[in-house]
């Protein structure tokens, strides 16, 4: 079998999209740090293909504002910024990681930091992919209300990126929940519409509503399959592909 190489990449730039809950592997909450080693490893590799790579980091396994503010008394837009500042504890451990791997990352906030993290600028953003620094994206949108599945399309729409990868912990997109249903359907393909009329439980309606404006690809899969990431890079089908 022959070596991959950048002319075989199907998608050149791309937004991976990590949930918290991802991040957190076996464990109740917190960061496993095996996940974030084997992603690592899967990114580094990537990477050497020349993929421009962003990611954008959920922070569920530390702080879910939506879930605190339904069940007692912290008003949901203080527990979105609480869930903001997750995901950056998220984003510098897999900065750190990623370096300690050898690949050069930087984190961007869609809030301001001070010294902590840099704010997202898109040139910046720009210049550091195109030096094949992988960028991860942090705080959202930087505005309550917005879930990082919006950020994850609005920074896909942003950097003009060929695709997004959802990286979940099963293979795909089911008609239902297949740990607690074995009949649930598996789609290999869907449209933005499917998505949207049957109200699958893929991305919520507004982050699928603006791929499909800016007809972004979204491709779901499962991140704990070893070499996955490269696999869906070099246009191998590894999970639940959703476009027009």
């Amino acid at each position: 079998m022959s070596t991959p190489s950048s002319q075989n990449l199907k998608y050149k730039r791309v937004v991976l999209k990590l949930s918290g809950e991802a991040l957190k592997g076996s464990q109740p909450y917190g960061i496993d740090l095996n996940v974030v080693e084997s992603l690592a490893r899967q990114i580094r590799k990537v990477v050497q293909l020349g993929v421009q790579l962003a990611l954008v980091v959920g922070g569920g396994n530390i702080f879910r504002g939506i879930n605190v503010a339904d069940a007692s008394s912290l008003d949901r837009v203080t527990g979105d910024y609480m869930g903001m500042l997750a995901t950056v504890i998220n984003g510098l451990a897999l900065q750190n990681v990623l370096e300690h791997n050898g690949v050069e990352a930087r984190v961007q906030a869609a809030l301001e930091m001070g010294k902590l993290v840099e704010p997202f600028v898109l040139r910046k953003t720009q210049k550091y992919l195109e030096a094949k620094n992988v960028v991860i994206f942090v705080a959202g949108t930087g505005n309550p209300y917005f879930s990082t599945d919006t950020a994850a399309a609005l920074r896909a729409s942003e950097i003009e990126a060929d695709i997004i990868f959802k990286a979940t912990k099963v293979d795909g997109v089911y008609s239902d929940d297949p740990k607690k249903n074995k009949d649930a359907e598996f789609y290999s393909q869907l449209t933005y519409e499917e998505v949207l009329r049957k109200r699958l439980k893929v991305m919520d309606a507004t982050a699928v509503s603006l791929c499909m404006d800016n007809a972004i690809p979204i491709m779901v899969f499962n991140m704990g399959v070893e070499n996955n990431i490269e696999k869906a890079i070099l246009g191998h089908s590894v999970g639940t592909l959703i476009r027009g």
